[in-house]
């Protein structure tokens, strides 16, 4: 299960950048085409995220469909795996969209003083 690696790389990442602060909030994008099982990453957030500034977060994940455009007629089209044919007939597809893994947002807990 590549991941639990994944999510760790994750923490470690929210961490840095919450500069110490409390971490309320995660949100990430995972394309649909990436390999990444969204439920799988969630399996593993609270257990990576034990004993550091992110655990109790919460974390949201936004899937992000699969489209290509098609080289020969310019069309866009839908995919759900990472190949396909277009109606015109060509397989000379570019991907667009659903090979995302990126960490979107950070919501940390404001200190008062």
């Amino acid at each position: 299960m590549h991941e639990l690696g994944i999510t760790q790389n994750i923490i470690a990442i929210v961490s840095e950048h919450a500069q110490g602060k409390k971490v309320q909030r995660v949100l990430l994008e995972i394309g649909k085409l990436s390999a990444i099982m969204p439920d799988a990453v969630r399996f593993c957030f609270d257990i990576c995220a034990k004993g550091t500034i992110v655990e109790g977060a919460i974390l949201e994940i936004w899937e992000i469909p699969g489209m290509a455009r098609c080289r020969q007629c310019g069309a866009t089209i839908p995919l759900e795996k990472p190949f396909g044919i277009c109606e015109c007939g060509s397989v000379q597809l570019d991907l667009i969209t659903g090979e995302e893994l990126k960490i979107k947002e950070i919501e940390v807990e404001e200190l008062c003083v």
